[in-house]
């Protein structure tokens, strides 16, 4: 069989896999498409809210928006164009949620909001990019788990706050969206770290919310936040990162609306696991290493023990953060970096973790614009070009080997048939 595999924007890979070794090439469930401006019109005006977005804005006050970085698929201009006419002239402002990334490119920027809207909001000056470093911070209380939840200081002393994000599998939270435009979002360095630490459990992984530390951490978190007038915007996007669903208003309630529609779009099911997966972080989530690991984290689900494990991801900016780099490359075997991560934690070794986790039970190799060196010093076998690699992993496997293909790994989350 024939198979396109995408990498990066708009490239892709033109591989082929002999059609009795192939269990399947699997992407987010189709759903049928939904008038797109229809669904965010009906969510605004019956939000799960005591007023609709109309009237939550009819006020002289400032009113924030907090808006996903450009690591997420986050549709956030499609939104913005919808309201952007009738809020313009208000008293907004709006802050990048980045965590602990990086600050976005132009291009980035321009993905987020509309070039339009982006230099208009420039123009007047109403945008600011958080940093969970330098950045002015307000204490607000902390979690049963004593995560100390300090924010940024723009939302802390704000009144009315809308988030505005995407409802999708995370591969320690269960799900991202709702609480996460906040914790990790806009929070300090040291809370947010204090929350992922937690992700080293077992039971914090893809799509699990009961049970899972990080989301528990996450939402008795969000308890801090009482004093905030916060009306939610959630999407949920289908395979072709077009809405599906939106829901809207209280922070919480349109987070589990919207979890409701997002199982029908991720929860894949396959018939059994395969010998050999391919699994690939698409535009926009390849843009480093450390954003990419979603992929390879899905990937895992569908992977036999001692099976080869093939991620693709063209990584445009690099590994990612320094320490996680730091971590993997410091030693030669995964599981002495597992051993370093228990003895130590920083922020950013939960995915170096996951990653490690994997290498003890499976070979990873990768394709990647990264230099061999560079993924090698991270435990990958290094390739760049799909069509090699492929061929390699068959022929150590042999011809009886299976094979998957996520493409859109990121987005996938594998589950056997029972």
């Amino acid at each position: 069989m024939n198979i396109n595999v995408p990498y990066g924007k708009s490239d892709q890979f033109k591989i082929t896999v002999p059609d009795q070794q192939l269990v399947g090439v699997f992407n987010p469930n189709p759903v049928d498409a939904v008038d797109e401006n229809m669904a965010i019109d009906q969510a605004l005006k019956s939000p799960y809210f005591d007023e609709s977005f109309d009237e939550f804005m009819a006020t002289d006050e400032q009113v924030v928006f907090i808006v996903n970085d450009g690591t997420r698929p986050t549709p956030t201009a499609k939104i913005l164009q919808h309201i952007y006419p009738k809020i313009k002239d208000k008293n907004i402002y709006f802050i990048v949620a980045t965590g602990v990334h990086r600050e976005p490119t132009q291009e980035e920027y321009n993905f987020i909001f509309g070039k339009d809207i982006y230099a208009d909001l420039v123009q007047k000056h109403r945008i600011h990019c958080h940093d969970c470093h330098n950045d002015p911070m307000t204490y607000l209380g902390e979690s049963q788990n004593g995560t100390p939840m300090y924010l940024n200081k723009i939302v802390a002393e704000a009144h009315k706050v809308v988030p505005i994000s995407s409802i999708e599998p995370h591969y320690f939270a269960g799900y991202t969206g709702g609480r996460k435009s906040f914790l990790p979002g806009v929070a300090s360095y040291d809370t947010i770290s204090k929350n992922h630490y937690l992700a080293l459990q077992d039971s914090a992984r893809a799509l699990k919310l009961d049970g899972n530390p990080v989301h528990e951490d996450m939402m008795d978190a969000m308890k801090v936040l009482s004093g905030i007038n916060i009306f939610a915007i959630e999407m949920v996007l289908d395979s072709h990162h077009d809405i599906y669903a939106v829901t809207a208003g209280d922070l919480t309630k349109s987070f589990y609306a919207g979890i409701d529609k997002a199982k029908e779009v991720y929860g894949v099911m396959i018939p059994k696991k395969a010998d050999i997966v391919i699994s690939t972080a698409p535009y926009p989530m390849d843009v480093d290493l450390y954003q990419s690991q979603k992929a390879l984290d899905n990937g895992k689900l569908a992977l036999n023990q001692d099976g080869i494990l093939i991620l693709v991801a063209k990584c445009r900016t690099g590994i990612g953060p320094k320490p996680f780099y730091d971590l993997l490359s410091s030693e030669k075997e995964p599981a002495a970096v597992l051993d370093k991560i228990h003895h130590s934690w920083k922020l950013g070794y939960h995915k170096a973790a996951k990653m490690a986790q994997i290498d003890t039970w499976a070979q990873t190799w990768a394709v990647s614009d990264l230099t061999d060196e560079e993924m090698r010093n991270v435990h990958f076998k290094p390739y760049h070009d799909l069509k090699v690699a492929l061929a390699d992993a068959l022929a150590e496997k042999g011809s009886d080997a299976s094979v998957i293909v996520l493409p859109a790994g990121s987005m996938t989350v594998p589950e056997v048939q029972a």
